[in-house]
């Protein structure tokens, strides 16, 4: 989706601010407008400890409403982020627009492998954006990630994934536990990966679609709020030890059984 036109950048007394990065959006006034006009556009919003005043409570107040992250952040943060006058407010803004849940339940069904990918707690953005290519191409539907803790999707997702960001529907779940149980009363089975040997092997499966995948934060896997929604746990079998998969490597092979199971050759 090509992200909307946003508000003009603000000025400096002096002159104008050095142009920011392209996923950074600087100033009281342009943060408010594309809050009021394009809040689906952005990932979060930083602002100056101690900020306080119209602009300030409006922008948290249009956050809230929107529910779109913020966070207040010592001055030097965001001068680290951008030199220019950003006047103590950054919105930093996603690859994409992001979606509902339900627009990405829709695509998932609708999709030629019938597949939405849940992530609870990946916080690499590269993670996300190579899983999403993967997604992509197998023929996928979309992705959900939690609100919080979930990575942000600007420069570093937007390059892993190769602009397939942008061509199916990403959502931020205020809540990823609901998100699933919103998918289980639409008719999805709910899976997650999981190590453990009570898993079932993932070569042996034959899930039934449409499906959502959960995938877990590498180090400590899936929160148990979240797996007790899934139907069944998949692990996939090592021919030699190793400690652990990359989060995207999981991703791509148990994806790439998904599609074996839904394409499967003649």
């Amino acid at each position: 989706m090509k992200r909307p036109p946003v508000a003009a950048r603000p000025r400096t007394p002096e002159g104008p601010s050095a142009p920011p990065p392209d996923d950074l959006l600087p100033g009281r006034k342009p943060v408010r407008e594309l809050l009021a006009a394009h809040p689906a556009t952005v990932d979060d919003v930083l602002l100056r400890q101690g900020l306080r005043g119209t602009d300030a409570d409006a922008i948290v107040a249009s956050c809230r409403e929107a529910g779109v992250r913020f966070k207040f952040v010592p001055a030097a943060d965001l001068d680290r982020l951008y030199s220019g006058n950003h006047q103590g407010v950054l919105a930093r803004l996603a690859a994409g627009e992001l979606a509902d849940v339900g627009d990405v339940l829709e695509a998932a069904r609708n999709a030629p492998l019938p597949v939405a990918l849940a992530l609870d707690r990946v916080q690499d953005p590269g993670n996300v954006g190579t899983l999403a290519r993967t997604l992509y191409a197998l023929g996928g539907g979309g992705i959900i990630l939690p609100r919080h803790e979930g990575a942000r999707l600007g420069p570093g997702a937007a390059k892993a994934a190769a602009g397939t960001l942008s061509r199916m529907p990403v959502a931020k779940a205020a809540n990823l536990a609901r998100a699933l149980d919103e998918a289980l009363d639409a008719g999805f089975a709910v899976v997650g990966a999981a190590g453990e040997e009570g898993a079932q092997n993932v070569f042996a499966a034959t899930p039934d679609f449409p499906l959502v995948l959960v995938l877990g934060n590498e180090e400590e896997g899936l929160r148990q709020g979240i797996r007790k929604r899934c139907q069944a746990l998949f692990r996939i079998p090592q021919a030699r030890p190793l400690d652990s998969m990359n989060v995207a490597q999981a991703g791509a092979i148990i994806l790439g059984r998904l599609a074996a199971v839904r394409f499967p050759a003649d």
